[in-house]
């Protein structure tokens, strides 16, 4: 799924890396807002979904090789945190959906969790 759809499905707004929308592919998503969990178990080239906004979340994406960030609960990062990312190229993006429906969301639109299962929650 591209990056765009994810934009669509979440409504949110682009903060950085709007020409990249269009050709990053998101494989797997991971949902968590603390660090430490996001380095344990978050898969490169995964987009991050979170509410933590300080600068350490662009570094913790650099070192993860992340397609993007989603910051959810309509949280907005500081100024420095959208430069650092527009440095870098990454894609942020910001929904006013708390973290559990976003990752439902996009979870029923068929993307993976960092798990790599698809599990069938319909019966």
């Amino acid at each position: 799924m591209k990056l765009r759809e994810v934009q669509k499905l979440l409504k949110a707004k682009t903060l950085t890396g709007e020409g990249l929308l269009d050709q990053l592919e998101v494989k797997m998503i991971c949902g968590s807002d603390l660090i430490s969990d996001v380095l344990t178990f978050t898969k490169e080239k995964s987009l991050l979904l979170t509410g933590l906004t300080n600068p350490q979340i662009i570094r913790t994406a650099e070192m993860i090789d992340l397609c993007g960030i989603v910051f959810v609960r309509g949280k907005t990062p500081s100024d420095e945190v959208v430069s650092m990312a527009a440095e870098r190229s990454l894609p942020l993006l910001v929904t006013d959906l708390p973290l559990y429906e976003s990752c439902g969301l996009l979870y029923n639109a068929g993307l993976q969790g960092c798990s790599g299962l698809q599990i069938n929650c319909r019966g």
